[in-house]
């Protein structure tokens, strides 16, 4: 990642790696129901012990539709809101790379599509890659530019989507 190989970095080190360089957004959200969305959206900056950039966080705030919401706990949010909260704490170190573990599959139809526009948009306007794990080849047709298929942990396949969709070569793509 950006010319580093992470799997021979030592523990802490790879985990700074990773802190500065990659956001994760989780199928469950992964948030801290005694907390703000705002301090939910910051605590990883400060865990890192980095001081926090209010002008960025209030620009993510408000491009996920957040900034009204800042001073609500999770509980008080629908899973829509609570996933944009988990998108914003993931963005919250800038990183270059956004790793999002099947963050809609507990979404209804409609709320899955718009965290799949807005996932886009961050695509777009922010620069970040963003690496999509799914079981749901609707999500991947709709938003993806290139698929990889691992069937029991190997690489069985990959290419854009266009290619693995129409001519998939090895029986899991299939």
């Amino acid at each position: 990642i950006r010319g580093t190989d992470i799997s021979g970095l030592p523990d802490e080190k790879a985990t700074v790696f990773r802190r500065e360089n990659i956001g994760f957004v989780f199928q469950n959200y992964n948030l801290l129901p005694i907390l703000t969305v705002y301090e939910n959206i910051v605590l990883p900056i400060e865990i890192g012990g980095k001081d926090v950039d209010t002008v960025y966080v209030e620009e993510i705030m408000t491009a996920l539709g957040l900034d009204t919401l800042k001073d609500r706990i999770p509980s008080k949010l629908s899973g829509g809101q609570q996933q944009r909260v988990a998108i914003a704490r993931a963005l919250a170190n800038n990183p270059k790379i956004l790793l999002c573990d099947e963050a809609t599959s507990a979404l209804d139809p409609t709320t899955t599509k718009s965290i799949l526009q807005l996932l886009q948009q961050i695509n777009r306007e922010y620069g970040i890659t963003i690496v999509i794990i799914t079981h749901e080849m609707a999500v991947v047709q709709e938003i993806c530019s290139h698929v990889a298929i691992i069937d029991n942990g190997e690489l069985a396949e990959s290419g854009t989507v266009e290619e693995v969709f129409t001519s998939p070569k090895t029986a899991a793509a299939k």
